[in-house]
């Protein structure tokens, strides 16, 4: 059997331990793109606690907050952001993820919000995956909130629902995060059984009632089935995973992904679980107010290439392939991608995203919401073979940031700045 975990609530929870007078209060957790990156006074450090495939690293600001609203008001005293998450007793009043938090006050005008704390969540993730490692033998980390665990040979058919419901207690007892648990003979169903575990609570199914519990949920809630695969099952008339394991024929008529997809939700297909997940990639991303100047947005990726550089020689790792993307306002978006097998210095990179932006930027009429870079394809994964034109001058360069890089482990990632972020 496998099994799926999830921490409800993880940022709300996560933010009842840090203050317990939150316990059983409406809380929600705010979320706002750090734009502080681009102001000449932040001082930003680096942080790869938990680092991994699906835990992303992040930078913080040295002076991390966590108190109240203040947060999320502008200049001019405006609310803004969305909600990351929300306690399940702000979710009776219609607070969501998602929503902004404007709306949220209006829903539930004693709300309290909090200001995200990744310091914290990434903690509390690790210390729940190290204590998971001492009861399950093979586990996985999904997300920084859901783990999956292998129970096969270790725990008896008949010995599930006791095992689970033991380990969320002991697993509130000793890291003092509430979690549900889904068990099932596959990852994906027993994904599935967590959500209809939720609040701290567990649920297994065997294959006595499968059928029962898998055929009434609507596909939309299944793991893997998005908006555009949503609607071409609606337009099938296929509502509920019971039609969809009625209509075989119709969804693998579809290609590969909708024959795997059926497999998935009839329980036949499963996957191994990856005790260790290597990184493939890495990237950063901002969100901010409208934007036209293009001098400006330039500076912008000035500086968001400067810390992407930081973390990929924190990674020590050659990217091979590069993508940056344009979101503006109206809805449009826009890409540009390139391969570039050559070692990785931070005056070319930086050259690079520059370049990318300009391919990019077709829509020069609409202002910019946001900016996101993406390096990907490492060497040790892609198998390219480096070019050796410009060696020379690429060892001097890689010298010189890795140089950099050590002034900036030491003193912050301000200590060294290029001069065309200054403008």
């Amino acid at each position: 059997m496998k099994i799926h975990i999830d921490i409800d609530s993880f940022f709300a929870s996560a933010a009842r331990i840090a203050d317990p007078s939150l316990e059983h209060k409406p809380i929600a957790i705010g979320g706002r793109s750090d734009t502080k990156i681009f102001s000449q006074e932040a001082r930003q450090c680096i942080n790869t606690a938990n680092n991994g495939s699906f835990v992303p690293m992040f930078y913080k600001n040295y002076e991390e907050r966590d108190d109240d609203l203040s947060n999320f008001m502008d200049s001019d005293g405006r609310i803004r952001g969305i909600l990351t998450t929300a306690s399940y007793e702000a979710r009776k009043y219609g607070v969501k993820t998602a929503m902004s938090i404007a709306e949220a006050l209006q829903r539930c005008p004693q709300l309290i919000i909090k200001a995200p704390n990744m310091t914290l969540y990434q903690k509390l993730s690790h210390e729940l995956h190290e204590f998971l490692q001492t009861r399950v033998p093979l586990i996985e980390q999904a997300s920084i909130d859901e783990f999956y665990g292998d129970l096969g040979g270790w725990i008896g058919e008949d010995e599930i629902e006791e095992f689970i419901d033991t380990l969320r207690h002991d697993i509130k007892r000793v890291t003092k995060l509430p979690v549900s648990i889904g068990a099932a003979k596959t990852r994906y169903i027993a994904k599935l059984a967590t959500s209809y575990a939720k609040p701290f609570g567990c649920k297994t199914i065997f294959a006595h009632n499968f059928d029962a519990f898998v055929n009434p949920i609507k596909v939309e809630d299944f793991a893997g089935i998005g908006r555009s695969m949503k609607a071409k099952l609606e337009a099938a008339q296929i509502h509920t995973l019971g039609d969809l394991r009625r209509r075989r024929g119709t969804v693998e008529s579809w290609g590969p992904y909708a024959c795997e997809l059926y497999k998935r939700v009839n329980g036949e297909s499963d996957a191994k679980i990856e005790t260790k997940h290597e990184r493939k990639s890495i990237g950063i991303s901002r969100t901010f107010d409208p934007i036209f100047s293009r001098d400006e947005l330039r500076r912008r990726i000035h500086i968001l290439a400067r810390h992407l550089s930081y973390a990929v020689m924190k990674l020590e790792v050659i990217p091979t392939h590069y993508h940056l993307s344009i979101a503006y306002e109206m809805n449009q978006r826009s890409h540009a991608d390139k391969t570039l097998c050559e070692r990785f210095t931070e005056k070319k990179f930086d050259s690079l995203c520059i370049e990318l932006f300009h391919e990019a930027d077709i829509y020069r009429r609409l202002h910019v919401i946001r900016i996101s870079i993406n390096c990907s394809a490492f060497t040790k994964h892609s198998r390219r073979e480096l070019s050796l034109i410009g060696f020379n001058e690429d060892e001097k360069m890689e010298r010189l940031t890795q140089n950099s890089h050590k002034m900036r482990e030491k003193y912050g990632m301000g200590a060294l700045k290029w001069g065309s972020e200054l403008c």
